[in-house]
């Protein structure tokens, strides 16, 4: 593995506590994680966090959902210091922010305000605002699943960019499920400085299960 800072074998820890509920109109859902290991010769020390709270309004077949996602991971302090602080996502997937997949859990903070409402019986609509920055200057920002974007470690500011997001899930039938999502990014400086430039995603799904 190799990040701007530390390369080598790698072998991460990964402790855990989440805390999940439901009182009355409000839900949430809340995790912090902490890492440690080696990569290389040097150590890691790593953290991240996130928190998903959600109302639902009204009891009405509508049933719109307001939620407030909060998200953050460590990024590298330093690149003398011996230590790696960036956090690795191990095995992240697109669909925890969005499925454009831009960015991902490593050096990161994420906040997002969504509406989720069921227009039809077997209709989910979504939409939300999501605004990135990095946890720390001096890491890089990444994109799925752990890459760093060259020439961004140590340049430019915290603000990594701002997205829209609209979903739309359809369940045609007790076995199979369509969705499709459409994704605007709109990168900030230091993404444009190193070649980045906003971008847009359409991506349609067709999933079977049992």
């Amino acid at each position: 593995m190799q990040f701007p800072s530390a390369s080598g074998n790698e072998r991460r820890d990964l402790a855990e506590v989440r805390f999940a509920g439901v009182s009355g109109r409000f839900d949430w859902d809340a995790e912090a994680m902490s890492q440690t290991g080696r990569i290389g010769s040097q150590a890691i020390r790593a953290w991240a966090t996130g928190v998903v709270v959600g109302e639902t309004l009204g009891s009405s077949t509508v049933q719109p959902r307001i939620t407030l996602q909060v998200d953050a991971a460590s990024g590298d302090k330093s690149a003398t210091d011996n230590q790696l602080n960036t956090f690795n996502p191990l095995f992240p997937s697109g669909y925890y922010f969005t499925q454009a997949g831009y960015t991902t859990y490593a050096n990161l903070v994420h906040v997002k305000g969504g509406v989720t409402m069921t227009a039809l019986a077997n209709l989910k609509l979504t939409t939300g605002v999501g605004v990135e920055w990095r946890e720390t200057v001096a890491d890089a920002i990444y994109t799925l699943p752990d890459v760093p974007v060259p020439d961004t470690a140590g340049h430019g500011s915290h603000y990594v960019g701002t997205y829209g997001q609209f979903r739309a899930d359809y369940n045609l039938t007790p076995h199979i499920a369509l969705a499709l999502e459409y994704v605007h990014f709109s990168v900030g400086a230091t993404v444009v400085s190193a070649g980045g430039h906003d971008t847009d995603y359409l991506g349609a799904e067709v999933r079977y299960g049992w």
